[in-house]
Formats: structure tokens, sequence, C-alpha cells
């Protein structure tokens, strides 16, 4: 069955990084655009960054340029989010998304069928 797997996240200070994995199983990983999101408490589901099925494009957040930066790997079917500077507004549960693409990056969360259970990243002043 379809599986995305989240790890790497947990609780760092302001200005620290955390690396996000997510590794797929179950499908074919290549054929797919994967993304990030993040939720946080009382707030709506929100776009962090999209990458396209070979890597060639991404897309990521206003709120987030600069500071994370996606990849994957199609060869151990991973994708990753490098996280830097974090700031307490980043504090959210991440979700690791793959959406069906072979054009390019997918900003809107209903073009993604298959969803991770999520990782939480806390980030204190």
């Amino acid at each position: 069955q379809v599986q995305l797997v989240e790890s790497g996240g947990g609780s760092v200070q302001t200005g620290g990084s955390l690396r996000l994995s997510c590794a797929a199983s179950g499908f074919t990983f290549s054929a797919y655009a994967m993304g990030w999101f993040r939720q946080a408490p009382g707030q709506e589901r929100e776009f962090v960054g999209s990458i396209s099925w070979n890597g060639a494009r991404t897309s990521l957040a206003d709120s987030v340029k600069g500071r994370f930066t996606m990849s994957r790997d199609n060869a151990k079917n991973a994708v990753y989010l490098q996280m830097n500077s974090l700031k307490p507004e980043d504090t959210a549960m991440y979700y690791c998304a793959a959406g069906t693409s072979r054009v390019g990056t997918l900003t809107a969360s209903n073009l993604y069928q298959y969803w991770g259970r999520g990782i939480q990243v806390t980030v204190s002043s």
C-alpha cells in the first residue's frame, strides 16, 4: 500500500535548522511531484513547497523562500525539506504529499493524491 513517512522533526530554538525527510513506498515515486504542507493549531493547512518529478523545478511559499530548500532522491524514493533560520511562526505539523504531475510543481493541496501522517516541528524563541 501507499506510504509516506515523515521523519526529522523536533524542537529547535529560533535560528536553528532541521531537515525533514519523507520516505515513499507503494507507488511510482518518480512519476509524482512531491510537496510539503504545514498546519499550525487553529489554522488551515498551508503550502510550504513542491518539487517536480525529476527535481528540476521547485516552488516555495514566500514565507519560507531564502530559508527552506527542497530536494529529492528518486533512487531512494525520498524527498527532503531543509529548514534553516527557523522562526517560531514555522511551528506546525508538517506533511509530505505526492501528486501526479509530469509537468512541474503543484501548489494546491487538492492536487495531491497521497499524504503522510505528519511530523511536528516546534521552534521556540
